[in-house]
């Protein structure tokens, strides 16, 4: 395989699209030795046939707001590689909504899913519609409409998606609604419904928990306790509440959470009534994390990342390409022990390579996040089985992949020198993963 010249290609024919084209350098990086080691590989130009998606759909969503005016959204799904499993991947709402960020999230969710070891391919979907300061009625018309175009493509073995940033249990509700009418059908076409009608318990805070189960691992592995670390945590949403939840479970110090608008930094760290208030904070403060500092006596730093904070643990949990090079200077200046990516796509290139280069425990997001799908894998599951586990249960089942995820990281990532490079022992297993698959059922 030659990378530069794939690269180049896909340079050519999809100018711009610079997350995607970031996304799936990393990947070939990192798998190129044991790509060139399966010459049948080549032979069936699985990496070429692996960097495309199966199909993407575009699509007009016009709705009516309150005042009667008549808008218009784009749609999207990018269904990529269903070579183990259904299409699975989250909708965004979000106005950065783009063809590029969709593809890396579509890309990134292909490993990401074979690593959980549960049968899921890879997809992403969304819209530029930004449902903040939306009416209900309004979110509700926008959902219908845009599962108007989207329903005809999806379905429980066919593609099921699941909520990311924008989409949570109310427009998961509202789009089931709609599924349900057309299709004249219950089934798990969606994850991240609500308990009433098919979800699974522990998923709001999935993500944040398979997080911090997997940085419990790397930092065992590595001889360390995460009791008494102080972790710095960016964003206050769903993700960062179980993150959060999570490490003080586990008897580490929350630090910090952030916003658009700057970050906290509480000395006395953020557990108990202050977690709970993450979440009506998200609700009634329009995103920003200033109110926090009022209302607790923390410090509030404006207009500034929580990377320069010194902490034992850095978890990125807002978006991607939120920590830099910069940031990774700060950190590995103040003495950072564990960087682990909650977000997808969390660190820059220049980021990881600081990371590594000096040895720093990195976790990328493929392997570190995947506790959010890996639930969403297990909804379905109990949905096609017609029962709902406690969620104790959907807990144990959670940790126990993250485990696995753990040990496939390790397995393809330690280094003569003992290191472990999580990010390519994460791309090494969920590509060998998927290329067998691809391989073993032909030119499809």
């Amino acid at each position: 395989m030659n990378i530069d010249q794939l690269i180049h290609s896909l340079e050519s024919k999809h100018p711009g699209e610079f997350e995607y084209l970031q996304a799936v350098k990393e990947v070939l990086i990192s798998i190129e030795k044991e790509y060139n080691d399966h010459p049948e590989f080549e032979k069936a130009k699985i990496a070429e046939r692996l960097v495309e998606p199966d199909r993407i759909l575009t699509f007009k969503v016009p709705w009516v707001d309150d005042r009667g005016d008549v808008q218009v959204n784009l749609g999207y799904r990018v269904q990529f590689n269903n070579a183990i499993g259904p299409y699975k991947g989250g909708l965004r709402f979000h106005p950065s909504v783009n063809l590029s960020i969709l593809k890396f999230l579509g890309f990134e969710q292909i490993f990401k899913n074979a690593l959980t070891t549960l049968p899921m391919g890879g997809a992403k979907g969304g819209s530029d519609f930004n449902p903040k300061g939306k009416s209900d009625g309004e979110v509700m018309r926008f959902c219908q409409a845009f599962m108007l175009e989207l329903w005809k493509l999806i379905g429980p073995e066919t593609d099921v998606p699941a909520g990311d940033i924008g989409v949570g249990g109310r427009e998961i509700g509202y789009m089931y609604g709609m599924y349900r009418k057309l299709a004249r059908e219950n089934t798990g076409v969606l994850t991240g419904k609500n308990l009433e009608f098919g979800g699974s318990l522990i998923r709001p805070e999935a993500t944040g928990f398979g997080g911090l189960y997997f940085v419990n691992q790397m930092l065992q592995t590595a001889g360390h306790s995460i009791q008494g670390k102080t972790v710095a945590i960016s964003g206050f949403g769903n993700v960062a509440w179980g993150a959060a939840l999570k490490a003080t479970e586990l008897g580490a110090k929350v630090i910090t959470i952030s916003g658009p608008d700057g970050y906290i930094y509480d000395k006395n760290g953020i557990a108990g009534e202050k977690i709970d208030y993450m979440l009506e904070l998200r609700a009634t403060c329009n995103d920003v994390v200033a109110p926090y500092a009022e209302k607790f006596g923390a410090e509030f730093v404006a207009n500034s990342r929580p990377w320069e904070v010194k902490a034992d643990i850095a978890l990125p949990c807002a978006t991607q390409n939120e920590l830099n090079e910069e940031d990774a200077r700060k950190l590995i200046a103040n003495g950072v022990l564990c960087v682990g990516e909650i977000s997808n796509m969390g660190c820059t290139p220049e980021a990881i390579d600081l990371f590594i280069n000096n040895k720093i425990m990195y976790g990328p997001g493929k392997a570190v996040n995947a506790g959010g799908v890996a639930t969403s894998g297990l909804e379905m599951t109990q949905n096609a089985m017609h029962l709902s586990w406690s969620a104790a249960e959907v807990d144990a089942k959670l940790h126990q992949i993250m485990n696995e995820i753990h040990n496939q990281c390790v397995a393809y990532g330690r280094e003569t020198d003992g290191y472990i490079n999580y990010m390519k022992g994460a791309n090494v297993a969920g590509f060998l993963k998927v290329a067998k698959a691809m391989l073993a059922q032909g030119i499809v």
